[in-house]
């Protein structure tokens, strides 16, 4: 058994006995020649069974690869325990027997993310995104906070404008002045800062197509679920991983996404509170698509009604409805169910002379939701069966 503590310059091996016996350990510089001679040090003791690695998708993630190659088995291992590094203290050798020690004792199962398909192009992308919308936060703050403080009639010029609008007309100004007026030098800054605005929402914008695309070709019809877009299909994707043997069942990617329910009971109370373990921000997405679905969706408004009823919170609701979302969510991604066809439905509401509103009021809903669903831009299987079935009846 080998335990590997991995760092940005060397990687420290440690090989035990199956048994937890220790055998030996030595470090290695994260290059190309290191990893070689790791994997001969590796080898040298017999045969490996299991390799407990840290930082799989880190600093350790070359020498993932190269071992997986050789066919072996790694394991991920997690960060010690804090009272544990306290009590028996901590270096880079103890790290390297202690990730061994928890591979043996099972206390590491995970296997790491192959990080060798679209699901990594989508990892990179949504890394480059989230800097460009960090950015251009900045940026607009940065115009606001000039403009709190600016001349008045620099001020004034921009009061009561919508974003894109005052952005636009800074980008087509014109400063004349020199350097020593304040004014003409806050209207420069300002141009700047507008131009970077908008060059940032383009790279933002081309980013997002890339996602579009790459999401559609890997798992089409996870957008087909009703709340979820672009960036929440592509986080989910990214959680997952390209290897979707990792996550064995759906009990698992609810834990891993922190949709979980975990016991909160004491005494008489018996109760589940929210999981704040997982990946956050797949929790995220999952509370994005509750929050959709419990505006726009019938089957999802009547379940909150029942149970406010019953005396849940809202906080409550929404954890229940995130493990029903994490379920869906995992079945369409391992097992996708193809949408029912909707492009019959316009064409008969045309031949029976209704309208989006009147079709909107005879299922209690928006107009624009039953556009959606006639143009094939949301799921809805109960809406869709009802609407269906009202328009062969007036038929």
């Amino acid at each position: 058994m080998v335990g590997i503590d991995t760092h940005s310059d060397t990687h420290h091996v440690a090989v035990v006995t199956e048994y937890g016996k220790p055998l030996a350990d030595q470090g290695f510089p994260t290059t190309a020649a290191g990893h070689r001679e790791a994997f001969t040090f590796i080898t040298g003791f017999g045969l490996v069974l299991q390799v407990g690695m840290e930082g799989t998708g880190t600093y350790g993630a070359a020498l993932t690869k190269i071992l997986q190659g050789k066919g072996m088995q790694v394991i991920e291992v997690n960060r010690p325990n804090r009272q544990q590094r306290r009590l028996k203290g901590k270096t880079d050798s103890l790290d390297a027997y202690r990730a061994a020690h928890s591979v043996i004792a099972g206390m590491s199962t995970a296997v790491p993310k192959a990080k060798d398909g679209p699901v990594e192009c989508l990892r990179v992308l949504r890394a480059s995104r989230g800097s460009a919308i960090k950015s251009r936060n900045a940026t607009i703050n940065q115009i606001k906070g000039l403009l709190v403080s600016a001349p008045e009639a620099l001020r004034s010029k921009y009061q009561g404008l919508t974003t894109g609008t005052m952005i636009e007309i800074m980008v087509r100004s014109r400063p004349s002045g020199h350097l020593a007026d304040p004014s003409y030098v806050t209207a420069r800054v300002l141009k700047a800062l507008a131009v970077r605005y908008q060059h940032l929402s383009a790279e933002i914008e081309d980013v997002n197509a890339q996602l579009q695309d790459i999401s559609e070709s890997y798992a089409p019809m996870l957008q087909q679920l009703t709340g979820v877009g672009t960036d929440v299909a592509s986080q989910l994707l990214v959680t997952f991983g390209d290897n979707q043997e990792r996550v064995g069942n759906e009990a698992q990617f609810a834990a891993l996404t922190g949709a979980a329910p975990v016991p909160a009971s004491s005494g008489k109370t018996s109760r589940h509170r929210l999981s704040r373990g997982g990946d956050r921000q797949a929790n995220c997405a999952l509370h994005h698509i509750v929050l959709v679905r419990m505006n726009i969706h019938r089957k999802t408004k009547d379940y909150v009604t029942k149970r406010t009823e019953e005396g849940k919170s809202k906080r409550e609701i929404i954890r229940c409805l995130k493990r029903y979302v994490a379920r869906e969510v995992y079945r369409q991604i391992t097992h996708p169910v193809p949408a029912p066809p909707v492009l019959d439905l316009r064409p008969l509401r045309h031949s029976l002379g209704m309208t989006l509103q009147q079709a909107a009021t005879d299922l209690q809903t928006w107009p624009s939701t039953i556009s959606r669903l006639e143009r094939g831009k949301m799921r809805d299987d109960e809406l869709l069966d009802r609407y269906r079935t009202g328009l062969h009846q007036r038929a």
